[in-house]
């Protein structure tokens, strides 16, 4: 069953690529969609009756002296969430397609593009399996990089268009600069630890965490260099800040392309990095610092820039970021099963989201210009209310203090409880996000959905809902985007249920790791900023009074550890879940307040006053470009990097292969080789005494040379 998962997309993109031909670019659709819904559907049976973890062997992959690389299948809790999700939403964006590529302007009538973007979409499927199924690191890498080479091939699938070419380089250049870093953190592992298996270095994490590493002309701690190095990776193919420049960009791709890379696939592969990897986090404090900031910060960047973005498909690209940068700040707090909870999550939401816009685009000719919608939820009723949902979804839309609510509310409310335990500054970043994420989701909603038609007439008149098999998706993202939370908040976020759904041991015996003594060790679980998260003192007796973190741990005490087997890991001195449910009131509703800030702002400014965002945008004229221009980071890249390397290339272009090579080589081929050419026709002239006295000249000149040698 697992094979079938993993190899079935792989299977399909082969025929489709270079078999449509035989069964037709229909065939090919067809196939290739049968396949992924065969492989979503025992993707769910594998999740729903997962028990024990297990290693499925494949083949033997690499063996090179001391070095062996298996490939094999590692089926366990963490896998199986990922598999449902790709499988899921990749089956759903293929079903979608139908609808959406049947018709399109970037290609001729007679130009066969169908068969080839289904092969390109299951190729991409199947190099995420890949990725979420490895073993190891190099099996992890392989996957990494197909998902890569498919992100361009499909990104810039829309070849004649000048902007979609410069979006797949960028994106592939992009995360190229990411995966320098996590190659560097696999050579580092192999180094220290003489091995690329999973299991291999998870054993040995504790003495990780007790050695020293030169690394950059100084020492380090090598547990801290090696987790932010592969961190280094997860934010180019996550988009967090500094390598996040590539994902806004990546719209320029089909609808169906943005839906997959930003729901389900690429984007998450950063997180699931962390998540897998978290023995080696739990030990390395100080790159979970580095990934909280850096979280938070992209979570509070990519909502400012959000707020007033006019491209529905831009719009939704940013809110992924901003929630990837959610996803991060909980894992680098230690609770890895809430990033993964807000994770399974997104997939529906973000993924209905996109289909959902795909859809309004559709309906107004391809326009994706929100400022000529509006009043579009009788002409699309369907497509208004999937998106509805999703909007309430994303928002955090739920009853406060409670388990009831949309999947968002659920998930996005553990992570800032989480947060509020292990650090103040991301608690408050992502407080002030959600705020922002509310604005423009709903500004989002009033701008399409709402007010009075703008822009084109004809497009607004001949507007139509789509056809089933582009809504018929929508339905089905729909009822995740609902239940999801509510159906699995208890595995992903009560302690017992998180220790049986993950198959982790001690992380949640307080007693057992001396949390009654109120001690606890510096590290994963406590405040990253030195502050101490206690409970209030009518809280229940068991809360958080743990020292502060940044103390130094005893050495005997982490080599005490060991690392016990289960799809995440948390020491028994994390106890951030634990805190987290006994925070403060006005923390557990926080969110849901700025939600309804943000709701109460976007109708103001776009329902009940829709002048006022124009005289603001005119009042504070420089902080609107500052955001419209994304904090102006790609003309920072462009002036640091992009015009330096183009001015060297240039000038290794005019001055080495210029002057060089024209001026040198070929100065040579046309001044000397022309007159040797000349001496050698002048005795080249076909009398046989003239050859046999070179040939003796030759021989005299050899012995000649043989007598000095031997007189040496």
């Amino acid at each position: 069953m697992a094979q079938f998962i993993l190899f079935a997309p792989l299977l399909g993109a082969l025929i489709a690529g270079f078999g449509w031909r035989l069964i037709g670019e229909r065939g090919a659709q067809i196939l290739t969609t049968a396949i992924l819904f065969a492989a979503a559907a025992l993707s769910w049976v594998v999740f729903l009756t997962l028990g024990e973890p297990q290693s499925i062997p494949v083949m033997d992959w690499i063996v090179s002296g001391d070095f062996t690389s298996e490939w094999a299948i590692r089926l366990d809790r963490l896998t199986a969430i990922m598999l449902i999700v790709i499988n899921s939403v990749s089956a759903l964006v293929h079903l979608y397609s139908f609808g959406y590529m049947a018709h399109d302007e970037n290609f001729g009538d007679d130009e066969p593009y169908r068969a080839r973007f289904f092969a390109y979409l299951s190729f991409f499927t199947f190099s995420m399996l890949m990725l979420v199924t490895s073993d190891n690191l190099l099996q992890m890498f392989f996957g990494w990089e197909g998902v890569g080479v498919a992100s361009y091939l499909l990104i810039g699938f829309y070849f004649k268009k000048q902007s979609a070419g410069a979006a797949a380089m960028k994106a592939f250049i992009v995360n190229r600069v990411g995966d320098f870093g996590f190659l560097l953190g696999i050579f580092g592992l192999w180094w220290m630890t003489g091995s690329i298996q999973f299991d291999e270095i998870f054993a040995q994490v504790p003495m990780l965490a007790q050695t020293e590493m030169t690394f950059l002309w100084r020492d380090w701690n090598a547990a801290n260099v090696l987790a932010i190095l592969l961190f280094i990776g997860a934010m180019g193919k996550s988009a967090q800040l500094f390598l996040h420049t590539w994902l806004p960009d990546a719209m320029e791709g089909p609808t169906p392309v943005s839906a997959l890379i930003h729901a389900a696939t690429m984007v998450t592969a950063g997180v699931f990095l962390v998540c897998r990897m978290s023995p080696l986090y739990e030990f390395a404090p100080e790159a979970k610092m580095f990934i909280v900031y850096i979280g938070a910060t992209t979570a509070f960047f990519a909502a400012t820039v959000g707020l007033v973005q006019n491209d529905i498909k831009r719009v939704i690209a940013y809110s992924t970021c901003s929630q990837l940068g959610y996803m991060f700040v909980a894992a680098g707090v230690g609770v890895y099963s809430v990033a993964m909870f807000h994770l399974f999550t997104h997939a529906f939401f973000k993924a209905m989201l996109f289909l959902g816009a795909g859809s309004v685009i559709h309906a107004m000719h391809h326009e994706q210009d929100m400022r000529n919608y509006g009043g579009l939820r009788k002409k699309i009723p369907l497509t208004f209310a999937a998106m509805m949902i999703g909007t309430l979804a994303i928002t955090g839309v739920g009853i406060p203090l409670t388990h009831i609510g949309f999947a968002g509310f659920l998930s996005k409310d553990a992570v800032i409880e989480s947060a509020f335990v292990g650090s103040t500054y991301a608690f408050w970043m992502l407080v002030i996000a959600a705020l922002m994420t509310s604005f423009y989701s709903w500004r989002l909603m009033f701008m399409t959905f709402f007010g009075t038609p703008r822009g084109d007439h004809h497009a607004h008149d001949h507007a139509h809902e789509s056809p089933r098999v582009m809504t018929a998706p929508l339905v089905v993202l729909a009822f995740g985007s609902i239940f999801a939370g509510m159906i699995w908040y208890n595995s992903f976020f009560e302690e017992e249920g998180v220790a049986g759904f993950f198959g982790i041991e001690a992380a949640v015996h307080h007693e057992e790791a001396g949390h009654a003594e109120g001690a606890a060790v510096a590290g994963t679980g406590t405040a990253l900023e030195g502050s101490v998260a206690e409970a209030p003192a009518a809280e229940p007796e068991g809360a958080a009074t743990h020292a502060a973190a940044g103390a130094a741990e005893d050495p005997a005490d982490i080599a005490s550890y060991t690392v016990t087997p289960g799809a995440i890991y948390m020491r028994p001195d994390n106890h951030v879940m634990h805190d987290a449910h006994y925070v403060p009131a006005w923390v557990k509703v926080s969110p849901f307040i700025a939600m309804l800030i943000g709701f109460g702002l976007a109708w103001l400014m776009y329902i009940r006053r829709p002048e006022l965002p124009g005289q603001l945008a005119a009042q504070q004229r420089g902080l609107y470009q500052f955001l419209l221009n994304k904090w102006y980071f790609d003309q920072a890249y462009d002036a640091i990097f992009v015009r330096p390397a183009r001015w060297i290339g240039r000038k290794l272009w005019t001055a080495g292969d210029g002057a060089v090579i024209d001026g040198g080589i070929n100065g040579l081929a046309l001044g000397i080789i022309p007159r040797l050419t000349r001496f050698a026709g002048r005795v080249q002239s076909g009398y046989l005494f003239h050859y046999a006295f070179a040939m003796v000249l030759g021989i005299v000149g050899l012995l000649i040379w043989v007598m000095m040698r031997g007189a040496h």
